[in-house]
């Protein structure tokens, strides 16, 4: 599987020809969807979820289809008869050839004074990468590469760390890194390195890995 990291939480997975993506919101590059013949979004908030580059994107490729829940279904399905798919915890679906599950129901916590949106996980190929959407849901099944919200609004270090240990993949790859700082991602990189008990890497945005 060939595994592009795209801006913030946007990834690209590729395997025998086909082209998943996850999370093309609006601080991704504008063809992060470009020959993507499936896409999932995790939730509603515009860093992973941009509807004008989602419907353009579904307006290039007839063939493309999108999995995601009912918040952000209810958004652009009608423009888009029988291609938008709304799911929720416990589904399973198969989507440019990955096997995919739902894992999670809600947002993680930002203040308790703001409303907790919808959220879903995306685990994909029985646990051959994990994306949690902004939410540190933890699978019941082992897996392989998580795919990490290094740093939120709605997060800090020892909970990423403590994430990372509780999930026990067997790396880790950041996500959700648009609001970081590069001077700060060293401080990041060793304390995940160091406390979180496996294997912790990032790409810069366009950058490749074989997974």
């Amino acid at each position: 599987m060939k595994f592009t990291k795209k801006s913030h939480s946007c990834i690209r997975l590729e395997k025998d020809g086909r082209t998943l993506v996850i999370d093309p919101g609006g601080f991704s590059e504008p063809d992060a969807t470009d020959g993507a013949e499936a896409v999932l979004v995790t939730h509603e908030h515009p860093d992973h979820f941009d509807e004008g580059r989602l419907r353009a994107g579904m307006t290039a490729n007839p063939e493309a289809h999108i999995w995601t829940l009912a918040s952000v279904a209810g958004q652009i399905a009608a423009a888009f008869p029988g291609r938008v798919h709304t799911v929720g915890h416990g589904d399973t679906f198969t989507a440019a050839g990955f096997d995919i599950q739902v894992h999670g129901e809600l947002h993680a916590v930002i203040h308790p004074d703001i409303p907790r949106v919808t959220n879903v996980g995306y685990l994909v190929d029985g646990g051959a990468v994990f994306h949690p959407g902004d939410a540190l849901t933890v699978p019941d099944v082992p897996v392989e590469t998580l795919m990490l919200p290094v740093h939120a609004p709605w997060s800090k270090i020892s909970e990423v760390i403590d994430y990372v240990r509780e999930v026990r993949p067997s790396r880790a790859y950041d996500i959700h890194d648009a609001y970081l700082s590069d001077p700060a991602r060293p401080v990041y990189d060793r304390q995940i390195e160091a406390l979180g008990r496996a294997e912790h890497l990032r790409l810069a945005s366009g950058r490749t890995a074989r997974l």
